[in-house]
């Protein structure tokens, strides 16, 4: 993990930049610009979804970029309401259009609920087998969601994106997803900036030189996490990208480990039903 475009090899062969931009919440002009910028500065991943309802943005910054496809990663995940066979189809086909990408590098079941996305799961299996997605994953999928998706499944998942911070480690899915081979991936990997003011990690980023965030987002990808961090701020978004030039020591990495406290700042997989 020297540079900005290296990658993980997903358990079917695909490739997947370890840093990415996330594109939570962020809207119109704003959005289109940090895409823009970002593409710019280097990265290859940008991640969105239906519901952030900036997938047309998105796309009209790579359609503008001139990288080419190939080189870019593009993540995008059917919303709540749209879970179920043929609505999943229908969803795909929509994200698709306003993304303005025959291919989709990475679906996801953005929430797993409580009884549809194995349906749901099966029409992004077609998908897949049709050629018209490169890897499909899930998002906020718990131990026991994953074993039950894994019951009825030909396609073992490729990703499972969820909420993972120094303050929420998630060992436990950590390890089984270690074990499954399925590619760990962090949302709001920076707590929505509430770690700045840690002394542990301001205390690690001084030694480096480097931001509380750039100390963890090293620590996710030390921890071998993809991680996608949001920010619409062009030094932010420079400042995320910043993190190859230094490692953390296995004692560090030790130390950030233990301010876990199971604490969310998102909603509860469990809780969360549709």
């Amino acid at each position: 993990m020297k540079h900005i475009t290296d990658c993980t090899i997903l358990n079917n062969g695909v490739t997947m930049p370890w840093l990415g931009l996330g594109t939570f919440k962020a809207q119109g002009d704003d959005v289109y610009k940090a895409v823009k910028l970002a593409l710019e500065i280097g990265y290859r991943s940008i991640d969105t979804a239906k519901v952030y309802g900036n997938e047309e943005e998105v796309g009209r910054a790579i359609a503008e970029s001139g990288i080419p496809r190939g080189e870019l990663f593009v993540t995008t995940k059917v919303w709540n309401d749209d879970q179920g066979y043929d609505s999943t189809l229908q969803a795909f086909e929509g994200s698709q259009k306003r993304l303005g990408l025959e291919v989709i590098d990475l679906y996801l079941i953005h929430w797993p609920g409580k009884d549809k996305f194995k349906d749901t799961w099966k029409a992004m299996e077609r998908l897949y087998e049709e050629g018209q997605i490169r890897a499909i994953g899930v998002s906020n999928f718990h131990v026991h969601h994953l074993k039950d998706l894994l019951q009825d499944s030909r396609t073992v998942p490729a990703v499972n994106q969820v909420e993972l911070h120094p303050r929420l480690i998630q060992q436990e899915l950590q390890d089984f997803c270690g074990a499954q081979g399925i590619q760990l991936e962090a949302w709001s990997p920076l707590m929505q900036g509430k770690l700045t003011d840690d002394s542990t990690l301001a205390g690690i980023a001084q030694k480096y030189g480097k931001t509380p965030a750039q100390v963890i987002l090293r620590w996710n990808l030390q921890n071998k996490i993809v991680t996608i961090p949001k920010s619409v701020t062009p030094s932010r978004i420079r400042e995320n990208a910043d993190i190859f030039d230094f490692e953390l020591s296995s004692d560090e990495i030790k130390k950030i480990d233990s301010l876990n406290q199971n604490r969310r700042v998102g909603s509860d997989p469990d809780k969360l039903l549709f």
